[in-house]
This record gives structure tokens, sequence and C-alpha cells, in this order.
């Protein structure tokens, strides 16, 4: 069947309402979070003890967890997420057992967990039970890698991906951002592995590592990594752990990281971890970075050579503050993470520049590489209509992975970028984020305490009263307004464009000596924008202005979906072993869609990507799916 751009989007908008009009029929999960089943009103999770040991030969981690809860309501039960585990036996601190019950699956958000007490507890009770239990090795929170997926090619690994719901597939507990709790663990691993997590690393001793977080955190940043690993200290409260074949290139890219920790420090308040360590994993890791608490996970593809993914460090460090220190209540309000943390990221680094005009051309600049994504995610991907473009969309029925797109990130940071220039003065914003931070931290909160914090800080500004709250925060589509942003380093990208569309023009490596990566990302940006290069022209920019050589991952995918558009068949072998070798889902997924819709390949994309399904991250491999169309 032949379907033009149009009728596309209109029927994914359809399926897409569809489905969430089907999942929402079944009423199944919790009222307070739409992707929860867990009744945090009734009993809320304090504090987590965690005993595990790590079997890589049947693929699970076995063990028990001790929750401790603090009763809010009179209630004779209590209420947990669980996904694919198998419950042994539950029992009371006094070793009471207890009786339990496990409804039918509810597809992709698991199961609801009903624990029944002996006796109804009362408001203010504490309450401790233990659950010994086994995960299963398809959890869709862990990856299990085999030798042949690491650098050393020689042991498996293990790591964790808790966000945003997944957490439930490695322990029993309350999944929902709402809830943090402290936690502490004993982690049985081989000999020769390191183990880590987002905790304080204790006494490693006979093949037991023990951990302690002592500030509260929500279950998504609950993390695990277990491989053979080495360290190297890059600061004095930061070291970088990797494979060794990997350790010096980390060690060298992550050198500056306390010189990031300071900026960001300087615009947030105090780093309230103590600890900011990295682990850099093999390329399997879907995403380009992930903020756990006290030790950041980054894709193996983050360490350039020539500190080119700079903004990558910087965006994981601000969740330090905005994600982990203030959290979303739930992911509808998504935005509050990681719009925050986009905003941020871009202060921050503009602040690392001495002078104060090129900064602020640097931050625009940047601020114009993620329009150039929202304008791609909405218009060309999602449809202007479909309404998980809203700022703060209905979740209701719809899985978190499923919503996720530059929207919360671009959208949110574009929104904050417009109050802070409606209110005239950056200084001026900066003393509010401040006080927000202050306000909010060690919480859980949601769009509207942001919104009235934000009024009441402000009261006395008339400004204010000009915001279209209704269309910025649950309206679909672009953004009501867009910044006027200094655009003087985009004219030299603009300007070459001409260049490059005029048949009779030649093509030299001056053109983009002086060009920065990201003014070089613009520039194919732009070109993946506008109608297809010929083949010959292509490969003339491909050569002449080095593009295939470079080790920078944001370029090297851009450059990918150039040759796809443009029917270059010669590049395929390159496509395929860039997502074959590559996970960040930012990167492989638009060029698995590129694939799609090109029908000549169309089905050797799907025949590679069942081959190599196995060996992705599940959430990645379930997401593809969905783009080539396989369920």
């Amino acid at each position: 069947m032949n379907v033009n751009k149009c009728d596309f989007l209109t029927l994914s908008c359809f399926l897409t309402l569809l489905y969430i009009a089907q999942v929402r029929s079944s009423g199944a999960l919790s009222p307070l979070d739409p992707s929860s089943f867990s009744k945090p009103d009734l009993a809320v999770m304090k504090h987590v003890s965690l005993v595990w040991n790590v079997d890589f030969d049947r693929k699970v981690l076995d063990g028990a967890a001790v929750l401790d809860f603090e009763i809010l309501q009179d209630t004779g039960e209590l209420i947990l997420d669980v996904k694919n585990l198998t419950i042994e036996k539950i029992d009371l601190e006094d070793g009471t057992p207890l009786q339990h019950k496990i409804d039918d699956e509810v597809p992709k958000f698991g199961s609801k967990l009903t624990i029944t007490l002996p006796k109804p507890v009362t408001t203010g009770d504490k309450l401790k039970i233990k659950i010994k239990y086994v995960t299963s090795p398809s959890a869709s929170g862990l990856q299990w890698l085999k030798p042949s997926q690491t650098s050393g090619k020689i042991h498996p690994y293990l790591y964790s991906q808790a966000q945003p719901i997944h957490a439930r597939s490695i322990l029993p507990c309350q999944d929902t951002p709402a809830v943090k709790f402290t936690y502490d663990a004993e982690v049985r691993a081989p000999k020769e592995f390191t183990v880590l997590m987002s905790a304080l690393r204790g006494e490693a001793k006979n093949n037991k590592t023990s951990f302690q977080q002592p500030v509260p955190i929500p279950a998504y940043l609950l993390a695990l990594a277990v491989g053979v690993l080495e360290y190297r200290t890059v600061g004095p409260r930061s070291q970088v752990w990797s494979e060794k074949e990997d350790i010096e290139r980390s060690a060298q890219e992550f050198a500056e990281v306390e010189k990031y920790l300071e900026a960001a420090e300087k615009l947030c308040g105090k780093y309230e971890w103590s600890q900011y360590d990295m682990l850099v994993l093999p390329p399997s890791f879907p995403h380009t970075g992930m903020e756990n608490v006290r030790l950041t996970f980054f894709p193996h593809s983050v360490v350039a050579g020539d500190k080119s993914m700079l903004h990558n460090i910087i965006h994981e460090i601000m969740h330090s503050w905005t994600g982990n220190l203030v959290t979303n209540k739930n992911f509808e309000h998504f935005w509050l993470n990681e719009g925050f943390t986009v905003f941020l990221e871009r202060k921050v680094s503009a602040s690392l520049i001495t002078d104060a005009e090129e900064a602020k051309r640097s931050r625009d600049f940047h601020s114009l590489l993620g329009l150039q994504d929202l304008t791609e995610t909405i218009k060309d991907h999602l449809g202007v209509t479909n309404p998980l473009t809203r700022l703060v969309p209905d979740l209701n029925g719809v899985h978190p992975d499923d919503s996720f797109s530059q929207v919360p990130y671009e959208k949110g940071s574009l929104f904050l970028r417009y109050l802070e220039d409606l209110l005239g003065r950056p200084a001026l914003f900066d003393d509010f984020l401040r006080s927000y931070i202050k306000k909010f931290q060690k919480q859980s909160i949601d769009t509207n305490q942001f919104k009235a914090y934000l009024l009441e800080y402000f009261k006395d500004n008339e400004k204010l009263k000009s915001v279209d709250w209704e269309a910025w925060l649950y309206g679909s589509g672009m953004p009501p307004v867009i910044p006027n942003y200094d655009t003087s380093m985009t004219k030299e990208v603009t300007e070459l464009l001409s260049t490059i569309n005029d048949a009779n023009t030649t093509l030299n490596y001056n053109d983009v000596k002086k060009f920065t990566p990201h003014q070089f990302i613009y520039l194919l940006q732009q070109l993946i924008r506008q109608s297809p290069l010929p083949v010959e022209k292509l490969r003339v920019l491909g050569e002449e202005y080095k593009v295939s050589d470079s080790k920078n991952a944001e370029i090297a995918y851009r450059w990918l979906r150039l040759c796809i558009k443009s029917r270059d068949m010669t590049k395929l072998n390159d496509v395929f072993e860039f997502i074959n070798q590559e996970g960040v889902m930012n990167y492989i997924r638009p060029i698995y869609r590129d694939l799609y819709a090109w029908e000549d390949v169309r089905e050797r994309a799907i025949e590679n990507f069942l081959k190599s399904e196995q060996d992705m991250f599940p959430g990645s491999a379930y997401t593809i799916r969905q783009d080539l169309h396989l369920i």
C-alpha cells in the first residue's frame, strides 16, 4: 500500500490515540501515576536493603529485598510493581509469612503485586517486609552481555537501565518517581569482576561488595554494573571506570570533569552527592548518558578523542540537580527533568567561555541545534497534532518509553528560555533557578507546583501575565513562541548550503576548516531536511569535508542518514556496520526509520535487525520493532 507522508502522520496519530483509549479502558494502573500499580498514598517505601547474587550462567539476580514502609493511611495490604519476577517468599521482619497475589501482566507495564498483611496497620506505623525473589533472564531493566559484546572479548558484562519504569523487573518496589528511598546493598559476583552501583562503594571482600545510598532516590536511579573493570582518578571527587582496553582514552576524555562540576555549582548550588564517578559502557548501551547518582553511565561513543561530545558530559552533570535532586512526580512531567537539564547544560557550557559575546553566540547556536531536532521530531516524525508532542502529555495507558522523544528536552528547554527572555535578565532567572532547586530538593513535583512557585516568586512582575500556559504546557505541535536567537554562528553554514546546492561549484575542505563540530552537525542536519543531494555530489562532500573520518557519533550518524536519503547503495555496508556496533537509540532509531522508508532496502533492514535483536537492550529492541512495523 502506498501512503503519502500526510496520510501516514494522520494514521500514526490515529493509532496512537486508539492505543491510549484501549489501555485507558482497562483501568489497570494507579490513579496517582499512570505508569505504576503502587499505592504510596497508603504506605510509602522509605528504605531498601538488597542482597543479590549475580549469576552470569543463569543470567539472573537472585536474593532478597527488605523494604521499610511508613504507613500513611490505615490499610490491610501493600501494593508493589513487579515485572517477570519469581517471588519465592514474603515475610514480616519477625518471620511471619505473608500471603501475596500477582495479577495478570499488563503488557509492557508488568504486574501488580498485592501483599496481604496479617492484621491492618494504622497511620504512623512502621513496617518491614522481606521478599525473596529471582529476576528473569529477559528482565527489561538488565542487559547481560556476551564476551563478544565487550571490548575485552573474554568476560561477560552486566548493566542495568531502570529508567523510566524498568526497576520493577529488577526488584519489587514502588516503581514511581513520586517515591524516593535510601538503600544499602550487598552484591556477590565472581572474584575477577568489579561491582558498581549508584551508591557509595564500600568494602569488597570474599566476592561481596557493599554499598550505601544515604540520599533518597527514585527507583529509576537505582543502578548496577558488573564487569572486569579498571578506574582512573580524574578529579578530587571523580573516577572514571571502563574495561582496560578503553580506560586511558576515557580518562583523557573526562580529565576536566572537576571544572564542569565547579561551573555547575556556581549556577545551581552545592553538589549534594559527594562523589561524581563515570562508567564508560560497551557499545550496546542505549542512551547518550544516564544520570545514575554518583555513577553516571556513558556510552562507548562519548569517548570521541577530541572532547567534541562535551555537551553529553555536562548534560548528565546537570541532572545532579534537575532530575536527581528535584524529580518529576511521574513521567507526564518528564520535561521538569529533561527540559531543565538541557536549559542548564547550555548555560553552564556557555559559562566556560570567557568572552561574554562569544558565550551568548555559542549558547544560542546550541539552542538552534536543539530546535532543528525538535522540528524534525514534531513535523517529520510524530506529526503536529500528535498528543505526545505536548509538553505535559497524558500518559494514561501509554508506556513512558513510547512517549520518549526530543519534546520534553527541547520544547521544555525552549519554554524556560522564553520565560528567561520574558523576564528580561538572565541573572534574574538564575536566582529563581537556585531558589527553585533549594525549595524542591529531595522532592518529586509536578508542573503545577513549578508554575505556582514561579508565579509566587515573581508575583510583582506583570510580564508573566502574558504567558499562554495552556498553549505551552498542553498544546500539541511546535512551541507557540520561538526566542529571537543570535544566528551569527549559523550564517556561515547557511551560506555554505547555497554553495553545496549549486551544481556548478567545487567543494573544498577550506569551506569547513574553521567549523566547530557542532556547526558541522548543523550543516548535516540542514542537508537532511532538504531535498536529497545527487549521489556524486554527496560523495565529493564526504571526501572533501573529511566527514567519513569523523569519530564524533553525532556527525557519523547524520552523515549515514544523508547517504541513505541520497540512496547511495555503496554506503549501505557502512550503515549496517554502524547500527550493529552502536547502541545509542538517538542514533540508530532515525537510521532504521530511514532504511524502512527506502523500499529497496527495507527487507534487508528488517533482516539485519532480527539477526541483531537478541544482542540489543530489551527496551531498544522493542522500540526498533515498532519503527520497523513488526508489532
